[in-house]
């Protein structure tokens, strides 16, 4: 059994959202990646897409999802399932919102157009 806790080098903050690695490869982790996501109003995270398949399980708050240019809100205590490659972009909907993230270790983001890259906080 491993039991993690989060910490600042596995905590990255972007101009959208701050993300809290929690199991991950790197961590003793070998199928699946978790981390907490904290993001406050209005700041969207960039259009972009993840190679794997992600669940988003908000605690507190809504996000307003956009998903291959399907937008819909999901509040705390609902999920959201987003396939492998899908467009998507986020935002916290009317106030601050957090919430778990879970998918398949090994997993990659990219921009359209652009190269593909790790997500430090699950890796």
């Amino acid at each position: 059994m491993t039991t993690v806790t989060p910490t600042d080098d596995r905590t990255t903050t972007t101009p959208a959202a701050t993300m809290i690695g929690l199991a991950a490869p790197s961590e003793g982790s070998t199928e699946i990646s978790t981390w907490r996501v904290e993001m406050q109003a209005d700041s969207p995270s960039p259009e972009h897409s993840i190679d794997r398949e992600q669940v988003w399980m908000p605690i507190s708050g809504s996000f307003l999802f956009t998903i291959e240019g399907i937008e819909t809100s999901v509040p705390a205590g609902a999920a959201v399932i987003v396939p492998a490659d899908a467009v998507r972009r986020f935002v916290a909907d009317g106030g601050p919102a957090e919430a778990l993230v879970c998918m398949p270790a090994g997993g990659t983001a990219g921009l359209p157009g652009g190269g593909r890259q790790p997500l430090p906080w699950a890796s």
